[in-house]
């Protein structure tokens, strides 16, 4: 893996460094101000108002719905309909997305005091997307007003039907309009859409169900209890927004931000009993992995295994006894999907054996009759991780196939289905993932065409994979001071990735651990002091503070070695004790600090790695080039800082370190 180190504009980094110290907003990060600054000027963020609005989101900060287009025309709508004590039906999708979007609409409407119904499709009984069918049963049954969430910008003859039999449609949609536009509906919301002036356009179907709803509090409840229904959504926006990989900036930023913190404060039985069997800890605020890994995927179980309704039960039910039983229904279901992804896996893996064509392909194409539906989709994104290169799974039916796709960052794979539109019976999607249905005679046009079309637009350069790194640091700098200061950066996400860091020729002080045949754990000694260059944080920290301050600081910093075993037998106020009275004496240099704190041994913990460590064998005293990110392990015996292990490299004399500048 080629290691590129992130560049940083110098010109922007040192006002924003004044600004972050200056800022009466940003008071609580002056001391922080050297290490966040680059860190942000490479998300754009180049002013002391933007990091304020970053680094502390709050309701404040999201848009006033009605910018929205349709908005105003939706809410009317709906508010007759509650006025008129008529029934509606929310039509949702079967994934996280589409059902947390349901439970948002429905709730805002019974609290508004009108009454909804649901309808979410089955993944293999009905696939993706409205229906005429079920437009016309519920027509039937006195239904006149439908709302879409997170599907129908491409539902043009469903819009029609619903025209035809008197039914008021509104779609509400984040994905990518056709050429052909938007159907014929009452109202589309959907900020992608043309002429939408809507200032930010990464919403996923759940933040665009939460605008609408946002619109009907506005129109019917009073300031004080929006407020506050608006906060309880946010837990339930925030898992939509982490699962459908939007990118967590802007207002997806303040749902993640604040619906994380406020899901460790979680009341809803059933949401309460799905952080239990996910094994969510409520002592602190969820991680956006913790909540991309562990509760997405059991939500997710409910549609591609069985039937999603179930998770709009788990969120509606009162009774703890049921929401229990609904949690763990998922949690299995989850295990169920894993085992037919394993099986789909091992079948794909023996089909890369025997016909090695396929690793040359610029993108993938790989079919299997009778394969489960509801877990090509995440087939596809391991088969992205392994080879890097786009790729479409597809699941054979007899005359019929279902595929889904996932892609790499250089490659739209909307843009490519597009082209190949005439071989689908249906297609959705985006610039990173899609889904269709087609003739199973049509797969092996569709295998030339798509991968024509990627070697027209991407090069052997594109499939590389590599790793973005934001600074190189000494391990003697990963410090708590340095990981609270990273922490103002989270939730992580697509458009803000946890920063990655590099740390040359640090010392192995144990042979490696293989952790269930799987992982590695590592113990990490830093290098020697260099004397010839300083790390980035260093060199920051030298030009930030008073030198008294960055003293007191150094003291801080060693007095909290907990996490570390070397350590463990030395209390922290001895420590502190013995650097403050060097430093008083005037005995301890920064240098000599740096000496000490390159003592400490690091825990990493390398997640999947134990094959790549096997096939390059390492011994205590090696040293080694690695790529880490900083975390905290929160255990009350044995917490403390925790890194965890991105990639590694054995220096070589040609390649020092093994990254490019």
């Amino acid at each position: 893996m080629q290691w590129i180190r992130k560049a940083s504009d110098q010109d922007l980094v040192a006002p924003l460094i004044a600004g972050l110290r200056t800022d009466p907003a940003l008071r609580g990060v002056a001391n922080a101000a050297h290490i966040l600054a680059p860190l942000l000027v490479r998300r754009g963020i180049t002013d002391s108002d933007t990091a304020a609005i970053f680094l502390s989101p709050s309701l404040s900060h999201l848009h006033a719905p009605e910018r929205m287009s349709g908005l105003r025309a939706a809410v009317d709508r709906i508010d007759a309909a509650i006025e008129r004590k008529e029934s509606i039906l929310i039509y949702g999708d079967y994934d996280v997305d589409g059902t947390m979007a349901v439970i948002i609409l429905k709730t805002a409407i019974e609290l508004c005091g009108g009454a909804a119904d649901f309808h979410v499709p089955h993944r293999i009984r009905e696939g993706y997307d409205m229906r005429d069918d079920v437009i016309e049963r519920a027509a039937a049954s006195g239904i006149r007003l439908i709302v879409s969430v997170d599907m129908g910008i491409r539902a043009f003859a469903p819009a029609e039907t619903a025209q035809r039999l008197g039914v008021d449609l509104i779609v509400t949609d984040h994905h990518l309009p056709g050429p052909a536009g938007v159907p014929k509906a009452l109202a589309v919301l959907n900020p992608n859409q043309n002429g939408c002036e809507y200032p930010y356009k990464q919403l996923c179907g759940a933040g665009v169900a939460f605008k609408l709803a946002q619109g009907l509090m506005q129109r019917r409840l009073d300031a004080i209890v929006q407020s506050k229904l608006l906060m309880s959504f946010m837990k339930v926006v925030a898992i939509a927004t982490i699962a459908d990989a939007v990118p967590l900036t802007g207002e997806n930023r303040v749902f993640a931000s604040l619906g994380l913190d406020a899901l460790r404060r979680a009341v809803n039985p059933g949401l309460k009993a799905l952080l239990e069997v996910a094994q969510i800890s409520t002592k602190r605020p969820p991680t956006s992995g913790e909540v991309g890994f562990r509760i997405a995927p059991r939500i997710n179980a409910a549609g591609r295994m069985d039937v999603a309704r179930d998770v709009i039960e788990l969120f509606s039910v009162k009774d703890t006894a049921r929401a229990r039983e609904l949690a763990a229904k998922l949690d299995q279901l989850n295990s169920d999907r894993q085992e037919e992804e394993r099986k789909i896996l091992r079948a794909v893996e023996e089909r890369f054996t025997g016909d090695p064509t396929l690793s040359d392909a610029y993108c993938i194409v790989i079919d299997g009759e009778g394969w489960h539906r509801g877990v090509i989709g995440i087939t596809a994104t391991r088969i992205v991780e392994r080879y890097n290169r786009p790729t479409v799974v597809i699941s054979r039916d007899g005359e019929a196939a279902f595929g889904s796709g996932r892609s790499i960052h250089a490659f739209h794979l909307l843009e490519a289905i597009e082209s190949c539109s005439p071989l689908f019976s249906r297609y959705g999607g985006h610039s990173h993932a899609c889904g269709f249905a087609m003739p199973s005679a049509n797969i092996a046009d569709l295998r030339s065409k798509l991968d024509a079309f990627a070697r027209a637009r991407l090069t052997p350069a594109d499939f590389d994979p590599s790793l973005d790194l934001d600074a190189e640091l000494d391990l003697a700098d990963v410090t708590p001071q340095l990981f609270q200061a990273l922490q103002l950066l989270e939730p992580y996400g697509m458009g803000n990735p946890e920063p990655i860091f590099a740390a040359r020729g640090v010392q192995l002080t144990a042979p490696p651990r293989i952790l269930k045949d799987n992982h590695v754990k590592l113990k990490l000694r830093a290098a020697a002091v260099r004397t010839d260059t300083a790390p980035l944080i260093e060199t920051l920290l030298a030009t930030s503070l008073p030198a008294e301050s960055q003293e007191l600081s150094s003291v801080a910093i060693l007095a909290t070695p907990r996490c570390h075993p070397d350590g463990a037998a030395i209390r922290r106020e001895q420590i502190a004790a013995a650097v403050a009275e060097g430093y008083a004496n005037g005995v301890q240099s920064r240098t000599e600090h740096r000496h000490l704190r390159s003592k400490i041994t690091f825990d990493v913990l390398g997640w999947h790695m134990a094959e790549r460590m096997q096939q390059a064998p390492l011994l205590a005293g090696d040293t080694i080039d690695v790529a880490f990110t900083i975390g905290n392990n929160d255990h009350p015996e044995y917490g403390g800082l925790e890194l965890s292990l991105r990639d590694f490299k054995i220096p070589s004399a040609e390649k020092v370190g093994g990254y490019h500048k």
